[in-house]
């Protein structure tokens, strides 16, 4: 009994489930950076990016695969969850994500020819080892988008991309 309530106490107090969220979530990225390394042959780039303007906007991987930078945005979730980590990647995290990523673009000295967006969903269990499914270039920026051709107002391709 005291065992149980022990357990009980830890998972209500505060801080213990964002505790177990934050390293849910580092196991979960740890697995999408090895599988994307290992399966696929992609470059990690860089790890967990936040933008200078808005430390809020994050890009979990920035990767390459060849020539084509890839933002990777990973989902871990345990193996029994109800929603897939894909369909968790809603309209306001795209939103999101589309600040961040043209944040990191505009930074560059040069931004690459070729870029896409994918998620990386990772199933969590104590028994088994992290299972990964890779969504390739998922829809994230409107038709013909280009970083080049913006006036360093992203608002504007967010408003361009609501009309597509």
């Amino acid at each position: 009994m005291l065992a149980w309530l022990n357990d009980v106490w830890l998972k209500l107090a505060p801080g213990a489930a964002a505790t177990d969220a934050g390293e849910a979530g580092a196991r979960g990225e740890q697995a999408a950076a090895d599988f994307l390394q290992r399966r696929h042959g992609f470059a990690i780039v860089a790890r967990n990016w936040r933008s200078p303007r808005d430390r809020r906007d994050e890009i979990d991987l920035v990767a390459r695969d060849g020539d084509v930078l890839v933002f990777v945005e990973v989902k871990a979730r345990s193996a029994d969850a109800m929603v897939p980590g894909y369909f968790a990647v809603n309209e306001r995290k795209k939103r999101v994500l589309r600040r961040a990523v043209h944040a990191y673009l505009s930074a560059l000295p040069e931004p690459p020819r070729t870029f896409r967006f994918d998620v990386v969903e990772v199933a969590l269990s104590d028994r088994l080892p992290p299972q990964c499914l890779h969504f390739e270039n998922i829809p994230l920026f409107p038709k013909g988008y280009h970083v080049a051709r913006q006036s360093g107002s992203l608002p504007a391709a967010e408003r361009r991309a609501g009309r597509e």
